[in-house]
C-alpha cells in the first residue's frame, strides 16, 4: 500500500481531530473508572494529538503520552509538554510508575498486542489502574475499512468481522479485532483483576451533525442497548483493568 492518508489511517487509525460528545463520554467514563488516580501519575499509550490527555494533564501530578507517528507527537506538543514517540512493545518508562494507564483504540494497529498490554501493566503500579478501549469483533462493521485487491478501500465495511478468522484477516490484515475471549487472552498470566468488562456503542456524531433528530434517536437507543445482552454488538470494548503486584510471569 502506498503511504497516502488513507493508507496512515488504516494502519494508525484515526486521532480526535475534533471534540465532541463521543469524546466527553468517553473521558469521563476514563475518569470515573480511574478515581482519584487521575491526580497521580498518567500515561496514554497512542496519544494521537493529544486530545484526551491535555484534559486529563489538567489534574495529574504528570502526564506522558506515547505514539508511534513522529509527526503526531509533534502537534500533540501543543498541548501536551511530556511526550515519547515509540512503540507501544517497548515502553521506556521503569516498572511500578504510573498511576493511570489509558489506551483508546490503539492495541489493535499494534505489530504484537500481547507484549503492548504486558508492557503497560509493567509500567503500571500495584493498584494503578488501566483502561482500555478496542474494537469488538461483534460490531456489525468493520470501521477501518477493507484490502481488496491489493487497494484499501475506506469506510464502515458490513459484516467483515462475522468471516472466518482466516478470511476475515485476509480482508482486514491492517486491524485486529477482538472478541471477549480474544482480548482475555492478552492478560494471561499478568498480575491483574479485572473491574469492569463491557461494551459500548459509540456516540454517532457525524450522524448526528447531518440528521440530528435521526442521529440523536439511534445513539439513545443503542446506548441504552449497552445494559441489556444486546451490548455484544456493542462498538468496543470497555475495560478496566487494576494491577494486584508488581511481579510479571515470564512468558
Amino acid at each position: 500500500m502506498t503511504n497516502n492518508h488513507s493508507d496512515k489511517a488504516a494502519l494508525r487509525g484515526e486521532p480526535s481531530y475534533v471534540w465532541r460528545a463521543g469524546q466527553d463520554r468517553r473521558l469521563k467514563m476514563i475518569r470515573q473508572a480511574a478515581g482519584n488516580r487521575v491526580h497521580g501519575k498518567v500515561f496514554e499509550n497512542g496519544v494521537g494529538l493529544g486530545a484526551y490527555l491535555s484534559h486529563l494533564a489538567e489534574d495529574a501530578q504528570q502526564a506522558v503520552g506515547l505514539d508511534v507517528e513522529h509527526e503526531r507527537t509533534i502537534k500533540a506538543h501543543e498541548r501536551i509538554s511530556q511526550l515519547v514517540c515509540g512503540v507501544g512493545e517497548h515502553l521506556p518508562f521503569p516498572d511500578d510508575y504510573f498511576d493511570l494507564i489509558f489506551s483508546n483504540e490503539v492495541i489493535e494497529h499494534v505489530n504484537d498486542d500481547y507484549q503492548v498490554v504486558r508492557e503497560m501493566i509493567r509500567t503500571l503500579k500495584p493498584g494503578g489502574r488501566m483502561v482500555i478501549f478496542c474494537p469488538n469483533r461483534g460490531y456489525p462493521f468493520e470501521t477501518h475499512g477493507i484490502v481488496w485487491r491489493g487497494k484499501y478501500k475506506f469506510g464502515n465495511i458490513p459484516f467483515i468481522n462475522y468471516l472466518p478468522r482466516a478470511i476475515r484477516d485476509k480482508l482486514a490484515p491492517h486491524v485486529q479485532v477482538y472478541t471477549r475471549k480474544d482480548l482475555q487472552k492478552r492478560f494471561k498470566d499478568l498480575p491483574v483483576k479485572f473491574l469492569q468488562r463491557s461494551t459500548i456503542f459509540g456516540a454517532y456524531d457525524n450522524i448526528i451533525a447531518r440528521s440530528p433528530k435521526i442521529g440523536n434517536i439511534l445513539r439513545n437507543i443503542l446506548q441504552f442497548l449497552e445494559k441489556t445482552p444486546f451490548q455484544v454488538f456493542g462498538l468496543s470494548h470497555f475495560w478496566v483493568v487494576e494491577k494486584t503486584n508488581s511481579n510479571l510471569t515470564d512468558q
